[in-house]
């Protein structure tokens, strides 16, 4: 007997019987997948190397340039030597003020005024204090007069008459004592007074009337220390800095031609007064003060100005001052193959070659490696490496 074949259609899959995703679950999946997305981002930011944070600074740069052979210029400003911020003696409320900027005063005037109320009562005090103690030592004075004459007939003893003379010494250094204090009550009414220093100009209004005012700032950000700020304005000269290279070329008395940058077509004579005796060794220059020889009303302190030292008949071109590169000396690494430092550029840093000069204080020279206003790495850390790439505090 034989087997009938498999009946194969019963083994189809029924698609219409298939389970459908719910909305729920659809909507979960759509929500999961910027998460999802979003925390491999944060786990790959997390597990880049994170650049070295670095403190850097810059190359400073002094000298170099050229100069003419008509002599030695320098840059500078002009000052006033006799200069005063003028402020009251004793603290109190600003009443009057009778300047502005511009007004000029001659030494003795009155510029301003503290409220004097209670002093001038202190003042009256005084006065009607030693009033009464100098009727007191009158009636003493009588006292004493007629206690001579009583002993005289010897109607009173010694002691009555010694009574009276110490009575009238007594109340005469209490007389004294009334006009010492009638004095200095004067004294404190005349400090209310703000008067000027010397013969000036006003140059700037630092209190206004109602402020308080004192000689040291004990009263807080409200307090003005300062009333006004005044110059001779004819005590103009010219302060500049001088390459330490040129200075053995400048002498007192030398004449100088002055320029200055708010009238660059008109020039004015000027001679030096004083070389000052120390130099700067950060920029390696010696300050020299040039005093105005042709005075112009247009000549203000604070002006820019250039001056040129003239040279005494014909000489050649001077030569120009070496240019000396300077860096902090805990920015050189100093190796078995010499010495270099780290330059940071564009967020990386390169190692530089240099040769190192002489030491000033915390900074050292370097001769060769360098041309000035590099950013240099301060104590490398160890490990850096050519183009790596670091940060500094702040970025």
């Amino acid at each position: 007997m034989s087997t009938p074949p498999p009946n194969l259609a019963s083994l189809r899959i029924d698609r219409e019987a298939a389970p459908r995703p719910s909305p729920s679950a659809a909507r979960a999946l759509l929500w999961a997948l910027p998460v999802l997305s979003l925390g491999a981002v944060g786990a790959w930011v997390v597990m880049l190397p994170r650049a070295q944070q670095v403190r850097v600074a810059l190359a400073g740069a002094t000298g170099g340039g050229t100069l003419s052979s008509e002599g030695i210029s320098a840059n500078g400003y002009v000052v006033a030597r006799t200069k005063a911020s003028v402020s009251a003696k004793i603290p109190g409320r600003l009443q009057f003020l009778g300047v502005a900027e511009g007004t000029h005063v001659k030494v003795g005037d009155v510029i301003a005024r503290i409220e004097s109320g209670d002093f001038e009562a202190q003042l009256a005090s005084a006065k009607a204090s030693a009033a009464e103690i100098e009727a007191q030592l009158l009636q003493a004075k009588r006292d004493f007069e007629r206690a001579k004459t009583l002993r005289a007939q010897g109607l009173n003893s010694d002691a009555d008459l010694e009574n009276a003379e110490t009575k009238v010494s007594v109340t005469a250094a209490q007389l004294n004592a009334a006009h010492a204090q009638v004095e200095l009550a004067r004294v404190n009414l005349e400090n209310t007074q703000v008067r000027a220093p010397f013969d000036g100009t006003v140059l700037r209004k630092d209190a206004e009337v109602g402020e308080i005012v004192a000689p040291a700032s004990a009263g807080g950000g409200l307090t003005r220390t300062a009333i006004v700020t005044m110059a001779d304005l004819g005590s103009l000269e010219v302060e500049v800095d001088v390459n330490e290279a040129y200075i053995a070329q400048i002498r007192n008395e030398q004449a100088a031609r002055i320029t200055l940058d708010a009238y660059p077509d008109t020039s004015f004579a000027g001679r030096v007064r004083q070389v000052v005796p120390t130099a700067d060794r950060q920029k390696a220059t010696v300050q020299v003060k040039v005093a105005i020889l042709d005075r112009d009303r247009r000549i203000l302190p604070e002006m820019g100005a250039k001056v040129v030292f003239l040279r005494e008949g014909e000489g050649g071109p001077v030569a120009a001052a070496p240019r000396r590169v300077t860096v902090p000396a805990a920015a050189v690494v100093t190796a078995a193959d010499g010495a270099k430092v780290w330059v940071f550029e564009n967020g990386r840093v390169s190692a530089r070659e240099v040769e190192v000069g002489p030491a000033h204080g915390d900074q050292v020279e370097i001769r060769k490696g360098l041309s000035g206003g590099e950013s240099v790495v301060v104590d490398p850390p160890a490990g850096i490496k050519n183009g790596a790439r670091v940060r500094v505090p702040g970025s």
